[in-house]
């Protein structure tokens, strides 16, 4: 299988994901790049598409499918890589799948060995931030074997499984658990941080990337993951800033 996986939901970022040759091995990660510069996902993203299907010699009729971030995130950001995502998949006629981008920081801190309840935050602006609550395996084996219940009631991503969310709301009002993410080296007073072991301390690192929403979508598609997938529509969760003016709305009217 392989899969070509985008995110602009904060940066921007690519990658394409081929199954392993062992069975049950790892997905290999054939090509990955990114950047952080705001507002450059328009002109980056595209070519970045071409560079990485050339650099790997293939075309994108060769894939078995385009994975994109579904957010959380700000509204043109967001926009510019679901509008490709959706352009790529129809020009090449293949499957489109989305992922939640906070699954992304979950599947990271699950890599570092993450323990617990804890929080994905992103960015949200307004002095507010996209979070979502996940516990790992690990801390509540019992709710993971077959035949029990639980009361959470999200799916298992990679080793962790999602309790609530996406949302969106200031520091402040989070949950009082361990956090990783963007939030918090914005607001350091409010969240705690996670003990991840051999986490990266730059903030940059921990933006959502398509490397681990290529990751997840690779396991949900040979069935070892399940409710990972979502409809590849944009999780805004609140209004846009832009309004359409009053003298516009009377003559629509």
């Amino acid at each position: 299988m392989l899969l070509l996986a985008i995110d602009s939901s904060a940066g921007a970022s690519l990658a394409l994901i081929r199954s392993g040759n062992v069975p049950d091995a790892a997905p290999e990660v054939l090509h990955s790049a990114e950047t952080q510069v705001p507002n450059a996902h328009a002109e980056w993203l595209a070519p970045a598409v071409t560079e990485a299907l050339t650099e790997v010699g293939l075309r994108g009729e060769e894939l078995d499918g385009v994975v994109v971030g579904a957010g959380p995130g700000p509204f043109t950001g967001l926009r510019v890589g679901l509008a490709l995502a959706h352009g790529l998949a129809e020009g090449w006629d293949v499957p489109l799948h989305g992922v939640c981008s906070l699954d992304s920081l979950a599947l990271r801190a699950d890599d570092a060995g993450i323990s617990g309840q804890f929080l994905a935050t992103s960015d949200a602006r307004r002095r507010e931030l996209y979070w979502a609550r996940y516990e790992s395996a690990e801390w509540a084996p019992e709710v993971w074997s077959p035949g029990k219940s639980s009361e959470f009631s999200g799916p298992p991503q990679a080793g962790c499984r999602l309790v609530e969310g996406p949302f969106v709301g200031p520091a402040e009002e989070l949950p009082d658990l361990p956090s990783v993410g963007a939030g918090l080296w914005l607001y350091p007073d409010q969240l705690t941080s996670a003990e991840l072991a051999g986490a990266p301390a730059d903030p940059a690192a921990w933006t959502p990337h398509a490397v681990e929403l290529g990751r997840l979508a690779h396991g949900a598609l040979t069935g070892e993951l399940h409710g990972v997938l979502c409809a590849p529509r944009p999780l805004y969760l609140r209004d846009s800033d832009a309004k359409v003016p009053a003298q516009m709305k009377g003559r629509a009217g």
